[in-house]
């Protein structure tokens, strides 16, 4: 999809918001005991947090997005595919303040080289399993980004046309163990990695909003 297309479309979305196509979602078959760290975070209250969802234009006009490979380890969301964010903090204007300084912490994004431009938010996103709702906050860059990854919260910058996100790009179907559970979900193939969860959620919802028609 060409950037400035996806840029109109963004800047004029449908209202309501299109829903995420179904088979993104996460389906429960054989519930499991929790860890401990991940029973606290369902139980306790809700922190609030915020995602950059930053579309730019490549070399040839088309659109791609900024992503994100999280860091092994023992975390809840270890070695999975997340958009640039984290938790609100004082001082934040939210939720884009919020979710540009996690860009620029994470990926190193500097938004007035790139000239970013915020314009609006995609459904807030229950990531209970790790204690956060998430807002996730539209973007476009004028110019390619020039981004690096802070090696402490991010392994691999991801980037990816959003064509792999549109209604009609493939979804792989996979039933297996997370957490204890046994879980039914969707996932976007990108680069050799899952794009599923409250991100592939999200990226659900940005493919319906680019594939509405004007």
């Amino acid at each position: 999809m060409r950037f400035e297309v996806a840029r109109e479309r963004l800047s004029h979305p449908p209202t309501p918001l299109p829903r995420p196509r179904a088979e993104i979602d996460a389906h429960i078959l054989e519930e499991g005991v929790l860890p401990p760290g991940v029973r606290r975070a369902m139980d306790g209250p809700a922190r609030d947090a915020a995602a950059l969802v930053l579309l730019y234009p490549d070399s040839s006009g088309e659109a791609q997005i900024v992503l994100t490979v999280r860091p092994g380890g023992d975390h809840v969301h270890a070695g999975q595919v997340a958009l640039p964010g984290g938790k609100r903090e004082a001082g934040d204007t939210f939720p884009e303040g919020t979710a540009l300084r996690e860009a620029a912490e994470e990926v190193g994004l500097d938004r007035l080289a790139a000239g970013v431009q915020t314009l609006g938010v995609l459904e807030t996103v229950d990531v209970r399993v790790s204690g956060f709702m998430m807002v996730p906050v539209l973007a476009v860059a004028e110019r390619t980004p020039e981004l690096y990854a802070d090696e402490r919260e991010v392994a691999q910058l991801l980037t990816a046309p959003v064509r792999h996100f549109l209604p009609d790009a493939p979804v792989e179907i996979v039933e297996e163990q997370r957490e204890g559970w046994r879980l039914r979900y969707g996932y976007y193939p990108v680069g050799g990695h899952r794009v599923w969860g409250a991100t592939g959620r999200v990226m659900a919802q940005l493919g319906a909003v680019l594939g509405s028609s004007p």
